[in-house]
């Protein structure tokens, strides 16, 4: 009876010590779905620092979850209109200002891949000026592009799949 009552007690304390160890994280998992000020404060100053001369705009990854895309773009002059045939974008204004159209319909239309296509502009739609704390959610199949960029603008983008459409 007193060896079992040993193992027993060895066995609680064993799986209770055991519980109380961190897991090992999977070292690129914590890049795909957190991001820290700090960290995102760091792929704006890698932006600003790799643009090249005549270069737009610099898109690099911020959170990457399939299906989900969270990106930075650093914008400081306009490049091509946008839309996306199965997926909205939600665009959070990190710093600076910028003027965004939404609507219409693109110029010079181009397909870019199987879902996208740009254009050099657009003509009609709906043009507003966004500044730093502003939110644009752009519905898919809305042409969207950045007319005017007052200096620089540093966005959040982040990419809504249709439901259904997402790749499983």
């Amino acid at each position: 009876m007193r060896l079992v009552l040993i193992g027993l007690t060895f066995a609680l304390v064993s799986g209770s010590a055991s519980a109380q160890q961190p897991a090992t994280p999977n070292p690129g998992q914590a890049l795909k779905t957190f991001a820290s000020s700090a960290d995102v404060a760091a792929l704006a100053a890698k932006a600003k620092s790799e643009r090249k001369e005549g270069q737009a705009l610099i898109a690099q990854p911020i959170l990457q979850l399939a299906p989900y895309n969270v990106s930075l773009e650093y914008r400081v002059a306009v490049a091509n209109a946008a839309l996306h045939e199965k997926e909205a974008e939600l665009f959070y204004v990190i710093d600076g200002s910028a003027t965004i159209v939404t609507g219409g319909k693109l110029t010079d239309e181009k397909r870019t891949n199987a879902e996208n296509l740009s254009g050099a502009g657009i003509e009609g739609g709906t043009s507003r000026r966004v500044a730093k704390g502003d939110f644009v959610m752009v519905p898919e199949n809305t042409p969207h592009w950045f007319s005017a960029i007052d200096g620089s603008v540093t966005l959040m983008s982040l990419h809504l799949p249709r439901a259904g459409s997402a790749p499983r």
